[in-house]
């Protein structure tokens, strides 16, 4: 799962394409997924797609209200579960009662998250990004792994992002103690976080037969940017002057249903057999990042992120700090 396993498979489907187009063909009757996220933005829609192809899909919220009240417009089988993913307890009671009331679990789809906010502390006083990001998810599917064992062909995708190139893990102040807090070196950390847990879960999962996958859904309007005043999302380009999206952003943003894509593919495709932990975008696995393309700051990934050496060193931090929570 080094970046030279990064080759692009021609899927055959372009960036724009819609969730419900990559999963037309295949048969997920019958099967059950978990959703982190699935009450908002691109997470709402791999839930409407995923139920409208017949999957049984349990939601974890924060707030149990909003998660229903969003969740109403979608007919077909899908349930709200309580979890905070910065509370670890919850975490560890959510997937108590999961594995305790579910036989099998095909999809687990790591999708929620919080970016660029100001400095925060949670649980035992992790940096609010990567312990809500990368340790809840951590957290959430160590406490599920038996039942993905148990479960044929399961597996987990782990949403990450291009923000992966912002920053490496601070590998000597992960948590931002001893160094000035920056919100994007922080959300970069945790996004590098997200493709390294995968890489490492991949091996964690091959005996049975599973697989993981880090994903980049590419740029989309979401509540993720709740965090950003407007003057800073037009200072990044991705709003005019106006507050309205810019021509970069109507250019190179998807819409939510185009979001999902990219994670409906990694949870789906058969062209990913035999290919554990590579991290993908736009419907395919990625290249490694080109850095003579112009777009290299958008495009591709970089070796940090999907380095063996690296996801095996935060896998052992992360069991370390979760004994410690």
């Amino acid at each position: 799962m080094a970046v030279a396993d990064q080759v692009p498979t021609d899927s055959g489907f372009p960036a724009r394409t819609d969730g419900a187009d990559v999963i037309r063909d295949i048969d997920l009757a019958g099967k059950t997924a978990i959703v982190t996220g699935g009450y908002s933005g691109i997470g709402l829609e791999t839930v409407r797609t995923l139920v409208d192809a017949g999957v049984d899909v349990i939601v974890p919220a924060r707030s149990r209200e909003k998660a229903e009240t969003n969740l109403a417009e979608i007919d077909g089988d899908v349930r709200v579960g309580d979890m905070d993913l910065a509370d670890i307890g919850s975490v560890r009671r959510f997937a108590d009662e999961m594995a305790g009331t579910l036989d099998r679990l095909d999809l687990l789809i790591a999708n929620a998250g919080i970016m660029a906010n100001p400095e925060t502390r949670v649980g035992p006083g992790w940096e609010s990004q990567f312990g809500t990001n990368h340790m809840g998810h951590f957290a959430l599917t160590l406490g599920l792994i038996p039942l993905l064992e148990r479960t044929p062909g399961a597996r987990v995708v782990a949403l990450s992002s291009t923000a992966h190139k912002v920053s490496d893990i601070h590998w000597d102040d992960i948590q931002f103690e001893n160094h000035e807090y920056d919100k994007w070196q922080a959300y970069g950390q945790a996004k590098t976080a997200n493709a390294l847990f995968a890489n490492a879960l991949s091996r964690r999962m091959k005996d049975s037969g599973g697989l993981a996958f880090a994903v980049h859904p590419g740029g989309i309007f979401t509540p993720l940017q709740r965090h950003l005043p407007v003057a800073e999302q037009i200072a990044l380009g991705w709003l005019d002057e106006n507050g309205e999206p810019s021509e970069m952003a109507k250019a190179g943003f998807k819409t939510p249903e185009q979001g999902c894509s990219t994670t409906l593919w990694a949870a789906t495709s058969p062209r990913l057999d035999g290919k554990p932990g590579v991290y993908c975008e736009d419907c395919d696995i990625a290249a490694p990042t080109d850095p003579e393309n112009p777009l290299a700051r958008y495009r591709g990934v970089d070796a940090h992120a999907c380095d063996d050496e690296n996801a095996e060193r935060l896998w052992g931090i992360s069991e370390r700090l979760l004994a410690e929570a």
